[in-house]
């Protein structure tokens, strides 16, 4: 099944959708690898990193507990996501999202981002006209973003607006997933294999067994999209392409209300927060953006 064929295609350049897609999750990327983060959910009373990652990530939805959390991020195991319960006694989901802005607004700080506030406004200027017509059905994670009040602070703002469209992709990429029948745990296994995810952090982050991992790993072979030993076949890297083009597809519609030229100038205005991040050594690998092929994006599966 190719779950675009159920939409109505967008007039769209879906190169030009790939290229913001892609620097849209990189501009987003850093909250997840930068030491103001832990230190921000330390002052809420929480040490290990995987119960503030949900916490942090989770608090745009409310209160929610943590098998709501798990359905929404669909390519976490069980057992990783029910480390957030409790989470919400130690604060409030309100206290999350203010200490997540004070950990981004930080780390803007520190790396010193070359956007001027003209770039800023402009930026502002292509990305809520998105935000504000986008269709959140089927969106939850996104739709929760877009609930949160907006900071101040305007490049902490903006990110906020980024966090929104990337969540949307996200939500979208989940249900092609699910129309391709490709699992939770599959996923993992096939972005590992094919190169495009360290298979150390999916390990350690998503926290699969090795049951598990066995278990969809067969499945793959089975299809015929991984080799018996595991590494991608030819049909396994053709099918997760086939996947990205189809989750491309289905967010064209997502840019149509500005168009192509608007939609890599936008490309081109919030890249320089990627690049100070990537500047200040803020990542264990290389991250894929619009103008980069070969790089690890550990958020492009969940």
């Amino acid at each position: 099944m190719h779950l675009a064929s159920t939409f109505a295609r967008a007039d769209m350049d879906l190169n030009a959708v790939r290229e913001v897609s892609l620097t849209i999750n990189a501009t987003h990327l850093f909250v997840y690898f930068i030491p103001e983060a832990p230190e921000e959910a330390a002052q809420l009373g929480v040490t290990e990193y995987g119960p503030a990652y949900f916490a942090f990530r989770s608090a745009p939805m409310g209160a929610v507990p943590w098998q709501v959390a798990l359905a929404a991020f669909y390519n976490f195991s069980p057992r990783s996501v029910q480390a957030m319960a409790g989470v919400w006694d130690t604060a409030t989901p309100q206290q999350w999202q203010a200490a997540r802005f004070a950990a981004v607004d930080r780390a803007l700080q520190r790396v010193d981002v070359s956007l001027t506030a003209d770039q800023i406004t402009e930026a502002r200027s292509l990305i809520d006209p998105v935000v504000a017509s986008a269709d959140y059905a089927g969106k939850t994670m996104a739709a929760a973003n877009a609930s949160v009040p907006l900071p101040a602070d305007p490049l902490v703002a903006l990110w906020q607006q980024i966090t929104v469209v990337r969540e949307w992709r996200g939500d979208a990429h989940f249900t092609v997933l699910a129309a391709n029948d490709l699992g939770p745990c599959d996923c993992n296994v096939l972005q590992t294999a094919t190169g495009h995810f360290p298979e150390a952090i999916a390990r350690a982050t998503r926290l699969w067994d090795d049951e598990e991992v066995a278990a969809a790993t067969t499945r793959l072979v089975a299809r015929g999209w991984l080799n018996a030993d595991g590494t991608a076949a030819d049909a396994g890297i053709a099918a997760r392409e086939q996947i990205e083009v189809e989750t491309d597809e289905h967010c064209a519609a997502l840019w149509t209300p500005i168009g192509d030229a608007a939609v890599r100038r936008l490309t081109s205005l919030i890249k320089p927060i990627h690049d100070a991040f990537t500047a200040a050594r803020t990542y264990p690998f290389r991250v894929e953006t619009g103008d980069t092929q070969s790089a690890a994006d550990p958020e492009a599966a969940g």
